[in-house]
């Protein structure tokens, strides 16, 4: 079993940053992949960035050039930077961890808003 916990989210102003963290614990055999998704008021979940075991990240369109994922292997931790935040980004944004299973945790919130 894993447990995931996400935190560093909160209220930002428009072009603001916030960095969220994903601490990862418990026995996972093998990850194939660390995602996070969002998911705003009135929508489905969306994807919003992956790292892959190799080591390459992927983005959606709509954060690209703005969110970076990046992983602290000694912490066991996934972080999200995200930057030049606009009020569409507002969201309860989830870390996700996909091994033979599928972890989540139970999500940040994020308000962009002034």
């Amino acid at each position: 079993q894993a447990h995931l916990v996400e935190s560093g989210g909160g209220l930002v102003q428009p072009g603001g940053s916030l960095r969220l963290s994903c601490a990862v614990s418990g026995n996972i055999s093998r990850i194939y992949a660390i995602q996070w998704h969002r998911q705003a008021p009135g929508k489905e979940r969306e994807w919003v960035a992956g790292l892959s075991s190799v080591g390459r990240t992927n983005y959606a369109d709509s954060v690209k050039g703005r969110f970076t994922i990046s992983k602290d292997n000694a912490k066991n931790t996934v972080h999200l930077q995200m930057t030049d935040l606009k009020p569409e980004d507002t969201a309860l944004y989830y870390c996700n961890v996909v091994s033979s299973k599928n972890y989540w945790g139970q999500g940040t919130q994020v308000t962009v808003s002034s």
